[in-house]
């Protein structure tokens, strides 16, 4: 395997713990504590990392930076943010766990089936079906019947993800070009 695989992997898990962590804490300022968390301004990354990898190297290896990534992602997060008393924290690394491959893995697939298209389609159709998927079973697995507001709070961070969605076009294309440039 090469120093780029394990890098991105590395950059999966950190993302997945970083995300984990932050999704318990609701954006207090202007009103949004009933409509978004953290989580949101730092997951949709994950998408950035799985496109990445699968416009450089195939989605083949893209699907095992998903698989390594994942597995970096669940044990720190369950060694560093799951409260193994609270019911929620427990929920959320489930929820987690379970949003987390299945959008990723329709995220590989769904690029890889849009790849030939121009530079912008695959990563964005992808990513944009992936946060979808990953948004409403995070949310619903981790919240539904608790008394917390998950469909708002699921709608609010789909809104961000979408939002950082498009703007990770720009250092998407940016990092592409510089590939195909450097001779890669």
């Amino acid at each position: 395997m090469s120093l780029s695989f394990f890098v991105l992997s590395f950059l999966m898990g950190g993302i997945v713990l970083i995300s984990n962590y932050l999704v318990q804490f609701p954006v207090n300022s202007y009103g949004l504590q009933d409509i978004l968390t953290y989580g949101a301004f730092s997951y949709p990354v994950a998408f950035l990392i799985t496109d990445l990898a699968n416009r450089f190297y195939g989605k083949n290896l893209a699907k095992k930076i998903v698989y390594v990534g994942f597995f970096i992602g669940i044990s720190f997060s369950l060694f560093f943010s799951t409260n193994f008393s609270d019911l929620i924290s427990i929920r959320i690394a489930i929820g987690s766990g379970t949003a987390f491959i299945v959008a990723q893995l329709l995220d590989v697939q769904v690029f890889d089936k849009f790849r030939k298209n121009k530079w912008y389609v695959a990563p964005l159709t992808s990513s944009l079906i992936g946060s979808i998927v990953d948004t409403f079973l995070f949310f619903s697995i981790s919240f539904y019947g608790t008394g917390t507001p998950w469909i708002t709070l699921s709608l609010g961070d789909l809104a961000i993800k979408i939002s950082v969605t498009l703007i990770m076009l720009i250092p998407f294309r940016i990092l592409i070009r510089n590939f195909k440039t450097a001779g890669y």
